[in-house]
């Protein structure tokens, strides 16, 4: 039983946490390349498919928690430090992706919905290049969103930290301490 839990606990990590990782390290770029061109349908939509994905991903994800709480179960490590390590660790991605990464994606994507179609957010983008503030006005103001290539960093760095807690994660479920494999 142990093989079965571990195998869908490692498939659940690939499928779920894989697609997550990716399109969220997307999505800031795409949300520059969609700031500077407001009037870019494409690039709205790709930063939507992008959000989509992290979203939906994000729910598949808690599979891998749970499978992984049976694997652990049945090999009996649940006191091991580094599967404790490893559950605190998941915990804070997960609390990073959840406060931090998706509320920031959401409101790139509503300034970009907000300002298709005019220069308002272009105005900002430049405005704040030329002077290195930040600033809201015309459509983005309306969204209450700083749509700026700042919040495009912020997010940026909220989400390579969402990775480096999940390579770390993966990184401790391979070379675990006291491991029989040999490593």
């Amino acid at each position: 039983m142990t093989k079965f839990f571990l195998v869908l606990h490692v498939l659940a990590a690939i499928v779920a946490v894989g697609p997550v990782t990716v399109a969220a390290s997307m999505f800031p770029p795409g949300a520059r390349r969609a700031l500077a061109d407001p009037g870019d349908q494409r690039a709205a939509e790709t930063l939507r498919l992008l959000h989509r994905i992290c979203r939906v991903y994000a729910g598949l994800g808690i599979a891998v928690p749970v499978l992984g709480f049976a694997t652990a179960m049945s090999m009996g490590v649940l006191s091991d430090a580094w599967l404790i390590a490893s559950m605190a660790l998941t915990g804070i991605a997960a609390a990073v992706l959840l406060a931090l990464v998706l509320p920031r994606q959401e409101e790139l994507l509503e300034a970009v919905e907000a300002g298709a179609g005019t220069d308002a957010t272009t105005e900002v983008a430049a405005t704040t290049d030329a002077i290195g503030t930040t600033g809201t006005t015309g459509a983005a103001a309306a969204t209450g969103v700083a749509a700026n290539p700042r919040a495009t960093v912020r997010l940026a760095m909220f989400t390579g930290i969402f990775n480096l807690l999940w390579a770390t994660v993966t990184i401790l479920m391979i070379v675990r301490p006291g491991s029989t494999t040999g490593a």
